[in-house]
Parts: C-alpha cells; structure tokens; sequence
C-alpha cells in the first residue's frame, strides 16, 4: 500500500471517528434535555397533586363495564387510578372496545396505563373480542422448542401491533418462569422451556419486539413460579430453595431481563421460606422485593404486584394486611386491589407521604418517558396475513 493510499484511508477513518462522536454526542444531549424536562415536568406534578391522586398513580384496577358511562366516569374521578387491566367482560366488538380504551385513556390528564395478558396459548384475551378474529398465537412452549431468537421477535412484534389497534400500551408478557416442575399446570406451556438459558433469551427477544413495537413488557413471575405444582390462584405455593440454588435457576431470566434494560417487573405470590425465614409470598416480602430484587439484583425499575384479589393472598391475609404489606415490601404499582377505595384509604392513612413519592415520581417519570401520547395502529393489523405467516412458523409441541 503506498503513502497517498495510507494517507487517505487514515483521513478517512478519522472523518468517520468525529462524525461519530459529534453524532452520539448531540444524541445524548437530547436524551439529557428530554429526561430534564420530564423531571421539571414530574416535580411540578408532585408538587400540585393531592395525597389521594398520589396513591392513585400507585393502582392498577380492574372494570366490569364494556363502556365508558357515566357510572364508570364518577368511579374513575373519584379514584384517579394510574391504569386499568382489561379482562373478560370488557372485550366486545372492536369499535366498542377500542372506544373504551380510548375514553379510558381521555380520562386522565396524567399517560394512562391500558394493560393485558396477552401472552399466547391459553393465556391471550384478545380471543374475547366478538366479531373480529385476531391471530391465535400458540402456547410459549412451543415457540421455546423452536429456540429461534428471530422468530420470538417477530412473535413479540405481532403480539405489540395486534394490541395497538385497540390501543392497549402494556402487555403482562413474557414469561420467565422455567418450567422446571412437570407437575405444574398454572405455569406449564406457559413457560418457554426448562432450560434457563432457552427461556432467557427467548424472553429477551419477545419482549424487544414488544417494546420496540410501541407495547411495554412486563417480565413475571418474580421470583420464579416454574418449580412449584400449586397454583397460586387457589393457594399458596411455596418452593423450598435457598438463595443459592434460586440464583443458579429462577433468578438468572429476571437478572439478564434487568441487564438488558428491563422496565418493569411483577412479583408472584410465591413462597421461599428458606430466604425469607417465613411463608410470606414474594409479593408481600421485603426480603425478595427491596433485598434481592432492587439491591442484590439492581432492579431499577417498577416494581408491580401480580393480582392482588388471587387466593394464595386472600386466604392468608385481610386486604388491609395485604395493601400495606405490598407497599412495605417495596412494590410500586398495586393491581387489581379487592377494594379500591379501600386500598387508597389504607395507604392515606399508614404510608409516609415520602414513600408514596418514591414510588409515584418513579411512575410518573416512567409514564412521561415511555407511554406514547398515541400509540393506535389501524384494524388491519389485527389477523393480518403478515402475522398469520409468522406464526406459522411455530410448530405446536405435543408437550405442551
């Protein structure tokens, strides 16, 4: 290679160099500026809002109405709830459901979470609309089998745009239990597999095609429901393993899901007494929350509980006990409380006005940063031949 020749190509890679770094530079200052105006926007907020809207930032409620009337309109005023989780009973036609998530989002000043389980296989609510037919995605067993990373982004990717033509913005998927237990039927083909590694990086993927599709993630159960043969539905479940052998399983998918960015996390109703000391689910401890969870496992994100109305609760604990021990053991968002009004009273009256500002700034930042204003596709989306031709791709296990 002669000099000029040289001479040029080290020009060249300068030129690109400067350009890189004035490039990711002026990014980055975008970034700044856009979190600093989030933040002004978030203390300013803080600053105008009412105890009682706080603490309402903090729940996740479920509906019985398939309309936005005005029944629903006072409850919704009266309780200010952060989001909603839709269910059997609020799916209908898709004009009437998507005006219902329309007016649901319309009703809060404040980005308005629109959520679902709409995992795949047994678990996908879309199915419940009545005269429309949406792709049926097959159990996440069965997609595990196939342990193709691309094909479980496109799988995630079909899941976000079939949601966003009714303008839901948060889906209680993937997954990252491990179906370590034959025996357990409530997880099951639910899982994406036995193997640790398969389930974490499958799970990685579907949740980035979620995500970078306009639908938000929401990675469950922590900390792991895949060794036990309860449901926790009905009861509690507990699983008698120690902090080491959970770090070598259960823990890995939820570490790895933090390490790539996760946002959000829903905690179990899961006992792991030979960490805690006691019987208490994961979703009422401490210990797994605050201890393993945000300090041992640097979870920075929120923190929501799974159902608060399910049995291995209820059985247990009044729904006092059940509120406060949830807001104590360090959970941001509470879902689906037994009693609302309820719910909120308790907080008011025995959580410290900082502790529901931790909670409620890290929300709001949250919803400011991530929830598009936005977020609809068009109909056509729903059971398109696109995604018909994805999932195809996914042989159906027999084992599952």
């Amino acid at each position: 290679m002669n000099k000029k020749v040289m001479y040029s190509l080290i020009v060249l890679v300068i030129v690109i160099f400067s350009f890189s770094v004035y490039f990711f530079s002026d990014r980055e200052k975008e970034e700044v500026n856009e979190n600093k105006l989030i933040n002004q926007k978030v203390d300013e907020l803080l600053e105008s809002m009412t105890l009682e809207e706080k603490i309402g930032q903090m729940l996740i409620i479920n509906i019985d109405s398939d309309t936005f009337d005005e029944e629903l309109k006072k409850y919704l005023d009266e309780v200010k709830p952060g989001g909603v989780i839709l269910m059997k009973p609020n799916f209908t036609t898709y004009e009437q459901t998507r005006n219902l998530v329309r007016d649901l989002k319309n009703s809060s000043e404040i980005p308005f979470i629109v959520s679902v389980d709409q995992e795949g296989g047994r678990v996908q609510r879309l199915q419940y609309l009545t005269d429309v037919s949406p792709v049926f995605v097959p159990d996440m067993f069965s997609l595990g089998k196939m342990n193709d990373s691309d094909l479980a982004y496109e799988v995630g990717t079909v899941i976000a745009e079939e949601l966003r033509t009714l303008g839901i913005n948060m889906d209680f998927a993937p997954v990252l239990d491990i179906y370590s237990n034959k025996e357990n039927k409530v997880i099951g083909n639910r899982s994406l597999g036995d193997n640790v590694n398969t389930v974490s990086k499958l799970a990685l993927r579907v949740a980035e095609g979620l995500k970078d599709n306009g639908v938000i993630p929401v990675f469950k159960h922590f900390p792991g429901h895949g060794d036990t043969s309860t449901d926790s539905h009905v009861s509690l479940p507990i699983i008698n393993k120690t902090y080491e052998e959970a770090e070598k399983l259960e823990f890995v998918p939820f570490k790895k899901a933090i390490e790539s960015g996760a946002k959000v996390i829903m905690t179990g109703h899961i006992s792991f007494p030979n960490i805690t000391g006691d019987n208490t689910p994961a979703t009422l401890s401490k210990v797994l929350v605050t201890d393993v969870l945000k300090k041992k496992l640097g979870f920075k994100g929120l923190v929501i509980t799974d159902a608060l109305n399910m049995k291995a609760l209820t059985n247990n604990y009044s729904n006092e006990e059940i509120i406060l021990k949830a807001v104590k053991a360090g959970n941001d968002i509470l879902l689906m409380p037994v009693d609302v009004r309820l719910a909120v009273e308790v907080i008011k009256n025995s959580v410290s006005e900082d502790r529901i500002n931790s909670s409620v700034r890290k929300i709001l930042e949250f919803k400011y940063k991530h929830l598009k204003i936005d977020n609809e596709l068009n109909s056509s989306y729903l059971g398109s031949e696109k995604h018909k031709n994805i999932i195809d791709k996914i042989k159906v296990n027999e084992e599952s």
